[in-house]
């Protein structure tokens, strides 16, 4: 498929972290952003972030009570 130039301004914090996560995975940066882009318009970020709300909200009391165990353990505490 042939490709089209886009043009786009993003602060340079954003570059860099595009640059960075598209190396990590193995692409060059306009196929990760395209990749981005195909996720986002197939709603499979969307659906990630909804399985990690139901996780969540399943599970929520083991992280509070994990929480609460650290605070109530000795030296949790500041003088």
């Amino acid at each position: 498929m042939a490709k089209t130039q886009l043009g786009v301004r993003v602060d340079p914090e954003v570059k860099k972290l595009a640059q960075a996560r598209a190396k990590d995975r193995g692409l060059d940066l306009g196929d990760y952003i395209a990749r981005l882009v195909r996720d986002d318009a197939e709603g499979l970020r969307q659906r990630g972030l909804d399985a990690a709300r139901r996780f969540l909200d399943e599970h929520q009391q083991l992280f509070d009570e994990a929480e609460d165990d650290d605070v109530r353990a000795p030296g949790a505490h500041a003088a």
